[in-house]
């Protein structure tokens, strides 16, 4: 019987077909482990504001939906997105935002950011927009790691078992900047 015909199994080498069959195999493999296209989105979310609070969640959503790796770590003001209760009452500033329909100097009067809010919320139930909790919620169903940082949690007294299901807690800036540097795209919000 020649080496060829025999298999693995009765302890014999495998055979020269066998093993080219492997190689050919493990070569695709490679192939495409090489060609991945997947990239990979590190995003800084810094603002507590309702209008800041959609940019980094709609990018980090779509970015998902596009096959990315995609991580948000907020601090500082940012860490409001992520707590439940404070983000359903995120606010809008008139004052010193140039976009806003309406003049700056309504912001400076009492309840001129009231005003403000309420004109962009109306404007997001109006159109349908999702929500912040929505968009955390599609974001984390997506593989979206949103990320809190804990010296700001500390820093700001939150309790961060206040913050949505799904979240990352406990990350410092040392893991926000390995994921940055790993990162195909950085954006800071």
């Amino acid at each position: 019987m020649s080496t060829d015909s025999q298999s693995a199994d009765d302890g014999a080498p495998p055979s020269r077909e066998a093993l080219q069959e492997r190689i050919e195999q493990l070569e695709a493999q490679i192939a495409d482990l090489e060609s991945d296209d997947s990239k990979q989105m590190s995003i800084i979310a810094t603002k507590g504001s309702l209008d800041m609070a959609y940019p980094p969640l709609i990018l980090a959503s779509t970015a998902a939906a596009f096959g990315w790796e995609v991580t948000v770590f907020h601090t500082f003001w940012g860490l409001d997105i992520l707590h439940e209760d404070r983000s359903k009452d995120l606010k809008v500033s008139a004052v010193g935002n140039p976009s806003m329909p309406m003049p700056n100097a309504i912001g400076a009067f009492p309840g001129g950011d009231r005003l403000a809010t309420w004109y962009m919320n109306r404007e997001i139930e109006d159109n349908g927009t999702a929500t912040i909790e929505e968009l955390i919620d599609t974001s984390l169903e997506m593989g979206v790691e949103l990320q809190a940082c804990q010296m700001t949690a500390d820093l700001f007294g939150y309790d961060t078992a206040e913050f949505y299901d799904g979240v990352t807690t406990d990350v410092g800036a040392a893991t926000a900047l390995q994921d940055m540097a790993d990162a195909d795209i950085q954006l800071l919000v």
